[in-house]
């Protein structure tokens, strides 16, 4: 079942397409085929394609399934939506889990940009991540935690107002005091400008809980409460595509 709901907030014209599925296995493949299908499409037209992911437990099985798409692997750049202040080979990392999770089977091949690594301070890890962010990513994945954040944008972060009005794609945020951070307060994440210029952006979220907290977000409208919001926006005018089971 697909709905295009509009989204009822001051932003005319943004949108979204729910995806609810019937089961996790289905969940699972309907958003790695979505992801294959427009990296596919990129490559027909571009020499290379790039793709954004996101950490935390949820997207594990999709990356699992993304890996054996039958694609060009070598001719893919993989990034990250986020990252903590921890080093690539840290289990905590997203990058880690990047590692662990996706690149394996056919996706091996593919090269990897890890935003961190051994001597390189904060600022270089965002300056960085800037210069790939040049080159817009093809298609992104984003998760929501319980609190409505998504990337390392969370509700109540220090400095909200710089973060979300920054003309950068990437910035250090610093998410002292926000529970959904838990011990990574140090972090990197994509803006919300950096997150518009990218056509092709995919929500996963599981079970009642997290579609009740979507729908509490879509109907307040204030993306400092609830970030999740900056999903919707798009420079190219499409739609995010939310899947979702129970």
């Amino acid at each position: 079942m697909a709905d295009r709901t509009p989204l009822p907030t001051p932003e005319a014209g943004a949108t979204y397409v729910f995806h609810a599925h019937a089961n996790r296995e289905v969940w699972t493949w309907a958003a790695a085929v979505s992801i294959a299908a427009e990296l596919r499409r990129e490559l027909i037209v571009q020499p290379r394609a790039r793709l954004l992911l996101s950490g935390g437990e949820t997207p594990g099985p999709v990356y699992r399934a993304l890996s054996q798409a039958p694609l060009d692997w070598e001719r893919v750049d993989v990034g990250l939506v986020d990252e903590r202040w921890l080093l690539p080979d840290d289990p905590d990392s997203n990058a880690y889990l990047v590692h662990r999770e996706f690149l394996r089977d056919h996706a091996a091949v593919a090269h990897f940009e890890p935003m961190t690594q051994a001597g390189r301070n904060l600022e270089g890890a965002v300056a960085t991540a800037n210069a790939h962010a040049r080159r817009e990513a093809t298609v992104a994945v984003f998760g929501m935690g319980d609190d409505g954040h998504t990337a390392s944008l969370f509700p109540g972060m220090n400095d909200a107002e710089r973060v979300l009005a920054s003309p950068r794609d990437y910035v250090a945020v610093d998410a002292q005091g926000c529970p959904g951070a838990r011990q990574w307060t140090r972090r990197i994440s994509l803006t919300p400008r950096g997150i518009a210029r990218i056509a092709h952006r995919l929500l996963l979220i599981q079970g009642e809980r997290k579609r009740a907290v979507f729908e509490q977000a879509v109907a307040a409208g204030d993306r400092q409460r609830w970030p999740v919001l900056v999903t919707l926006d798009s420079s190219y005018g499409t739609p995010l595509d939310v899947h979702w089971c129970a």
